[in-house]
Formats: structure tokens, sequence, C-alpha cells
């Protein structure tokens, strides 16, 4: 990878790099903004092939972060932090994973508050927990060490109130009879899955595991193998596994009216959006989508609001994305770039802010 362009491209605040030589990790935070309040986000563990490409990696969803901290209302600015593993977690001994999780907490003193972070890929509670021993800038911790639980549910809220709000951007009104197909149903897909049929849609389900799709298959869901996602047709599409579903190429075909998920990162590439703009399918972006999660976190853990508080905020992302929708149209421009147009609005407007 050419590191210079790994620098050049950078347009956050400050990106700091480690090497630790007793485990052979290399540790990455990007903070992207601070313009609202200290940076916030997840802590992704995993193997890269070069310490460059988890610089990149971290920047990029520093960025993400970013606008997705300003669409929810949240006073946090945008970071990320990236652990980039000698080997896939699963390999290191323990020894060596609590060497890891010392040094980055270590780091995370360094920032002295400017960054906070949480599970993500590779991390769970149980980390957030130990590194909460070192550190007080962590948050996602387990409810038995003080956090406030899963996520999940507020997570999925939020999404089923976008899925919701394209159904209704996509002409085909309220979800009761339309075909909704859930991709991917984990703790959050599952729940929104559950959310749809409810709500008297036609489910479809898919799965790379059998026994999650089971339980709906019994109360009549129609499965679809996974590689035929993009290729079934339905009325909505719920991405909730990973995330590069919707290519340029995949956006020319995908047979639907509206997409809308939890996954990260659904577009595999910016010119996508402008495929289903052009087609006509409505499009609700994923940070916008899945911000359930951190404004749970966040709300609960660092700036103390109750679980009502929390909850009002989640529903308003419906509201935010009917915003999104509007712009778009009204502009005649992508939903991707409406809403990346919508947080730098806020972002401008808001005086810098901190979090006590």
């Amino acid at each position: 990878m050419d590191h210079h362009a790994v620098a050049k491209d950078w347009a956050g605040e400050l990106t700091a790099v480690r090497h630790d030589e007793k485990t052979g990790a290399h540790f990455v935070i990007a903070v992207h903004s601070t313009r609202l309040g200290p940076a916030t986000g997840g802590t992704r563990a995993m193997v890269y092939p070069d310490v460059a490409d988890a610089v990149v990696d971290a920047r990029r969803l520093a960025g993400a972060m970013t606008y997705k901290t300003a669409l929810a209302g949240l006073p946090m600015g945008g970071g990320k932090s990236v652990i980039a593993l000698p080997a896939p977690r699963a390999e290191l001994d323990s020894a060596t994973w609590r060497r890891i999780l010392d040094v980055h907490a270590a780091n995370l003193q360094l920032f002295n508050g400017s960054f906070w972070t949480g599970p993500d890929v590779g991390t769970e509670s149980a980390d957030m927990d130990v590194l909460r021993r070192s550190t007080d800038y962590v948050f996602g911790r387990s409810p038995e060490a003080g956090g406030p639980g899963s996520s999940a549910e507020n997570t999925a809220v939020g999404v089923f109130a976008a899925v919701r709000a394209a159904a209704r951007e996509a002409g085909c009104g309220e979800l009761a009879g339309l075909r909704v197909l859930v991709s991917g149903l984990g703790a959050v897909g599952s729940r929104v899955a559950e959310f749809a049929r409810e709500a008297g849609a036609r489910l479809m389900v898919a799965d790379i595991a059998d026994d999650r799709c089971a339980p709906f298959a019994e109360q009549g869901a129609r499965l679809v193998p996974v590689d035929e996602v993009t290729t079934t047709e339905c009325d909505l599409l719920v991405p909730c596994a990973t995330g590069g579903l919707i290519t340029e190429q995949v956006a020319e075909t995908v047979p639907c009216a509206a997409i809308a998920g939890a996954a990260n990162n659904i577009l595999g590439d910016d010119a996508a959006a402008e495929v289903l703009r052009r087609r006509g399918i409505c499009y609700a972006p994923d940070f916008v989508t899945n911000a359930g999660g951190v404004i749970h976190l966040v709300g609960r853990e660092i700036l103390g609001w109750s679980a009502d508080e929390v909850l009002a905020r989640v529903q308003e992302i419906g509201q935010t994305v009917e915003t999104i929708f509007k712009t778009a149209s009204t502009q005649d421009i992508s939903t991707d770039a409406a809403a990346r147009q919508l947080a730098e609005s806020n972002l401008a407007a808001a005086p810098p802010g901190r979090v006590s």
C-alpha cells in the first residue's frame, strides 16, 4: 500500500500509531472530529495485511462515526480504534491478549478524554470491563460492571424506524403485505425481522446459519439462500450482516424498491448510491439507520441519559431519514450525498462542545 497516499488523503484531526514489540500488535487511534465533543468509536481487533491497511480502516471508520454522531444529535465527535493483531484472536493466549488490552488502556489514557471507545468487531463487553479498570474512557461494559447491557434492541428499533420510512418514501406505504427480506439474523437482524413480522410483512430471511432461520421458517417466513439475497425480488431489502453488499454492479440489477438495514458500509463503492438514485430505489444510509447502538451506549454510559431518553432519541432516526429523503428529492442527489450534507451542516452550525 502507498503510505504517502494514506497520509495525504486524511482529512481528520489526528492519527496515532503504536507498536508493541512484546505482542507484535499495532495500535491505531484515529480522531476524525472533536467539533461537537470528544471523539467516540469502537475498538476493532483483527489481522490486517499491513499496518497501513489498519490506518486506512481506522480513518475510514472514524469519518463515518463523525457523521453518525452528528446525525444522531449526540454531543460527541467521531473516532475509531483499531488493533492490528499478530494472529487471529482465537489463536492468542490469554496472557498476550491481556497485554494487548493493557497497552490499549494506556493509549486511551494518553488521549485524556478526547477519545472514548467501546466494543466492535473482535472485542466485546468483557474486554471493556478489563479496560475500565485502567481507564475511564470506555463504554459498552457488561451490566455486571455497570454497563447498560446490549445495544441490539435499540439498534433494531432505529433500523426498523428507517425501514418503515423507506417503505413510505418508495411509495409502498406501510409494511403490511410487503415482501421484506432481512439478510443476517444476528442479535439486531433477528429483532428487525420480528418487528417486520409483527407489522404484517411477508417476511423473507437469509443467514449463513440454518438454526437462525429455522424459528422464522416455522412461523411462515420464506428462506432465501445467502448468495441470492441481491437477486431475489422483494419490496424492502434489509441488510443486517456484513457490509459491501451493494456495489455499483449489484445496484444496477437489485430487484427491490427500498434498502435500509443495520449493516455497516452497505454500499460497496461510491458509485452505488448514484445508481440506486437513478433507478428510483430508496436507500437509507446505514450510518443513519444503525445509530441506535451508539445512542444507547454513549447515552447511558457517557451522557447519563435514562432508558426513556435513549429510546426517544433512537425513535427520532425515522424522522432524520425522512429529512434526508426530502433533501435528496429536492436537490436531485443521492440519499447518501444528502445524509453527508446534513451531517456537515450539523457540524458547521454547532459550536465546539466538550462533555465533562
